[in-house]
């Protein structure tokens, strides 16, 4: 619906309007421009121009085009790896997500401690992101367990960073720890599927990897994990240069 290359010209505020529009395609064909306003925080003069840039004359023309591409993707295939991989690393890897990294890794090289909090499939992504910062000399650990009571000590977490992943960043279980581990003095960077959600509101970094939702029939979110592993992987690996002076090839 919208092309690479038009996605890539987007402004920080029109990529808020994008995610709206793709994460509730369903709900966006029946509204109105001063709904889609209100919902995302975003001015309607903005969300009109945001309509020409992406190639549409008119709201109601771009509502149509939402229409039909809600109605082929419910016959569709699963995405293949490769359709993954393409919209990950050519809709979203731009200059300022470089910089966004950058500033997750300088956090994350000053601080003497990492935790990485996730649950159900980002638990698993959680875990093996904690191996990655100690197979690079990191001290890092992770945690599963929604109810684990981190945070509700008194003790000081100023010289911490806690790596949350959640797909969707509004998960309650999520968001309480998270508010804990902030009032204490810890630093946070999410790792999200979109950067419109709650979560984003708590962290210092929030890195977004923006793919298509997907969902079995009985509702289960099977969005990739894929980006995951590479922002982890990524952020292992410029931490160890950041803090060795060795240079990437």
């Amino acid at each position: 619906m919208f092309s690479h290359e038009v996605i890539k010209s987007l402004t920080e505020t029109e990529k808020i309007i994008q995610e709206y529009i793709l994460q509730n395609k369903n709900m966006v064909s029946y509204m109105r421009i001063r709904d889609i306003s209100a919902e995302t925080h975003v001015s309607p003069a903005s969300i009109v121009r945001f309509v020409k840039k992406v190639g549409y004359d008119s709201f109601a023309e771009l509502k149509i085009a939402i229409r039909q591409s809600t109605k082929a993707e419910n016959v569709r295939h699963l995405f293949s790896t490769h359709e993954i991989v393409d919209e990950f690393f050519n809709r979203t890897l731009t200059s300022n997500y470089n910089r966004k990294l950058e500033k997750a890794v300088n956090l994350i090289s000053e601080s003497k401690l990492i935790y990485l909090f996730g649950i159900g499939s980002s638990g698993i992504m959680a875990e093996y992101g904690a191996r990655q910062f100690l197979n690079f000399g990191k001290r890092a650990f992770y945690i599963k367990d929604p109810f684990y009571p981190i945070g509700s000590s008194k003790e000081d977490f100023s010289d911490a960073v806690v790596i949350v992943l959640s797909v969707s960043g509004e998960t309650d279980q999520v968001l309480n720890r998270v508010n804990a581990l902030r009032g204490l003095g810890s630093k946070i960077i999410s790792i999200t599927n979109t950067s419109n959600n709650s979560l984003n509101g708590y962290s210092d970094v929030n890195l977004a990897y923006h793919l298509t939702s997907e969902l079995t029939e009985d509702l289960v979110n099977i969005t990739s994990q894929v980006p995951v592993l590479f922002l982890l992987e990524t952020l292992a690996r410029k931490t160890y240069i950041n803090q060795n002076s060795f240079s990437e090839t």
